[in-house]
């Protein structure tokens, strides 16, 4: 009955799909992305002789979790090929052309027949599932077929349908994985519960993430020039709520920079943006050098790629979504050393719920709880300080969870002939 009921909402869930692409940009990209997929994927792979590792991330913010284990696999075997897959167009138009993947893909809709399609065409050796996206003939067909399967960098919560009455089927598609690497031992708990013993708890991947991006960090000279000696605060992944927020905020601190990186660039977001912060100038303006760009009080990034080194050039940062569906990544800025605001919608990401509790974090409601908070942290040298090292120490404590991932995979020659 519950397999029924799944194969009912896929058919419901691609019908949606269909209805919505009638206006919506990113319904149109999903369809067009899986046009003709099987036949791109069997001119792709006809010649392949190579061992094959399938990567499926659901999203862009998954694909950075995986990106660490990807590209140490690679390394380590060079003579591996691999396939990434994306559920969704925020990570596939994004990704498509990265080159630390021999082919990106979407993958196709949930099916019998499309499970058993795509792994006739591509026969990977192994798979990798990146936090979660379970599709249950994906992951049954691999069961049936032998091939090891790992999901990594998972979290579960009690509150899921695993662990519900009505979840017998999720429970079978955690049963199809040869091992789950989870990010905490809550989750490890929870899954034992269910007679699921093959985890370990190595952590989040994303550590290993950032700590990489910071050590290959280049300056931006752009950006320092617009810094110059000021405190700055730079905001990424900002919605409406938190813009509205910082704009009230901003007037009481004249000479704080602003550097904000909306979570969308499309052109009337940008004009918003423009019309709220009437001071500011657009990254790509500074590029053309023909304003004085060094008098404005606020820039304004449109373009995407750049946020994680804009952190380096923080006083102080924040972090947008959280008045909406929940923060985006907070340890993009914490690498840095640098403390971390955000808003009330904090609680289910478990890295922001920690650096609160270390100091590193802060948690605001409304304009007078930023605006007191602003002051303590640019007046007081010592709370700023070790909210600073909090955030930085924070970091470097979680690291490791790709070296554990990498070692399970050699240790059991998933990718060897022996």
């Amino acid at each position: 009955m519950a397999l029924f009921f799944y194969t009912f909402f896929l058919i419901i869930y691609r019908a949606g799909i269909f209805i919505f692409s009638l206006w919506n940009k990113k319904a149109r990209l999903w369809i067009a992305g899986r046009k003709n997929i099987f036949e791109s994927l069997s001119f792709e792979f006809r010649n392949n002789l190579s061992k094959i590792t399938w990567v499926h991330c659901s999203s862009l913010g998954e694909f950075e979790q995986g990106r660490p284990v990807l590209e140490k696999l690679k390394s380590i075997y060079p003579d591996v090929k691999i396939l990434l897959t994306f559920f969704s167009p925020s990570g596939y138009e994004i990704r498509k052309d990265y080159k630390g993947a021999d082919w990106v893909f979407y993958l196709p809709m949930d099916s019998v027949f499309h499970a058993k399609k795509f792994l006739d065409i591509v026969n990977p050796s192994l798979a990798v599932f990146v936090k979660y996206d379970f599709w249950y003939y994906y992951l049954a067909a691999c069961k049936e077929r032998k091939i090891p399967v790992l999901l990594i960098s998972a979290l579960f919560r009690k509150s899921q349908p695993f662990f519900q009455w009505y979840g017998s089927l999720h429970r079978k598609m955690l049963g199809c994985f040869t091992h789950l690497f989870v990010q905490e031992e809550r989750s490890k708990l929870l899954l034992q519960k269910l007679q699921i013993n093959e985890i370990t708890v190595a952590g989040d991947t994303r550590f290993d993430r950032v700590l990489e991006i910071a050590e290959k960090f280049q300056p931006v000279d752009l950006i320092k020039e617009f810094c110059g000696h000021e405190n700055v605060m730079v905001a990424g992944s900002t919605w409406p709520a938190d813009e509205k927020l910082i704009r009230e905020v901003s007037t009481i601190f004249p000479h704080l920079k602003l550097i904000i990186a909306p979570h969308e660039i499309h052109k009337q977001k940008l004009n918003d943006l423009k019309e709220l912060f009437q001071e500011s100038v657009f990254f790509s303006q500074l590029q053309t050098q023909s304003i004085n760009y060094q008098k404005a009080s606020c820039l304004v990034i449109d373009n995407i790629g750049m946020l994680s080194s804009l952190y380096f050039y923080a006083t102080i940062t924040y972090i947008g979504g959280g008045f909406d569906k929940g923060i985006h990544n907070v340890l993009e800025a914490s690498v840095y050393g640098k403390p971390v605001i955000f808003g009330p919608r904090f609680e289910k990401f478990r890295e922001a719920v920690e650096l609160k509790k270390s100091g590193a974090g802060f948690s605001i409601n409304t304009k007078n709880e930023l605006e007191k908070l602003l002051c303590r942290l640019l007046n007081d040298q010592k709370e700023y300080s070790e909210s600073c090292e909090s955030a930085r120490s924070y970091v470097q404590t979680n690291k490791g969870a790709t070296e554990k991932i990498l070692r399970y995979i050699q240790e059991n020659r998933l990718l060897t002939n022996e």
